[in-house]
């Protein structure tokens, strides 16, 4: 008997713990401003298993005025971006990208109708209906126009057109809309561009 429970205590020594050598968090999500996204953070260790952990994880975001985290791991979005989730455990971390955009109804784009000679540029505006207010999300839309044969015309990330000088021939209509992250669609503005 004595002998078995010498043995026992010997075999004790044989166990260690398992090392966590990583983290994995989750998930990626696009969340509207004021909406909220649960955080995991799965641990993997040396032996190969896994665990979600709970308690001894810190929580932080890359910025918190897109995006805030509790010490649970709960984010909500504050506004328009990209924010950077990270989670760490001793030495270990990890991290993912939580996306926040404006839960539009609508959007405008200003000016309805213009006219500009070739080689001019045109200044776009996208103003988002959000819980009854307007709010300017020139940039944080994605800006289309109908018209870019022969290189006539390109509009930037902020709405910005601009008109090649030399490739119209003859007087061009392009149409510019914008879209939200959520999938709103603008009126459309119509630009008439004349050649000089």
């Amino acid at each position: 008997m004595l002998l078995l429970f010498a043995m026992a205590i010997g075999c004790t020594g044989f166990f260690v713990n398992p090392t966590l050598t990583s983290l994995t968090v989750g998930p990626t999500a696009t969340i509207n401003q004021g909406q909220t996204v649960q955080m995991s953070a799965v641990g993997t260790y040396n032996d190969g298993s896994t665990k979600t952990l709970g308690s001894g994880v810190f929580w932080s975001s890359s910025d918190t005025g897109i995006a805030t985290i509790n010490s649970g791991g709960l984010v909500t979005g504050v506004s328009p971006g990209d924010a950077t989730i990270n989670a760490s455990a001793g030495a270990v971390s990890g991290s993912t990208t939580v996306t926040v955009s404006l839960n539009v109804t609508a959007i405008k784009v200003t000016p309805i109708s213009a006219s500009i000679a070739q080689g001019g540029t045109e200044q776009y505006t996208a103003m988002g209906t959000y819980n009854g207010k307007q709010v300017d999300i020139s940039t944080s839309v994605t800006w289309n126009i109908d018209n870019t044969i022969n290189d006539t015309a390109s509009i930037d990330s902020n709405g910005l057109l601009t008109t090649s000088s030399g490739s119209i021939t003859a007087n061009t209509v392009i149409h510019v809309t914008a879209t939200s992250a959520n999938g709103v669609t603008s009126n459309v503005a119509t630009l008439n561009v004349t050649v000089q």
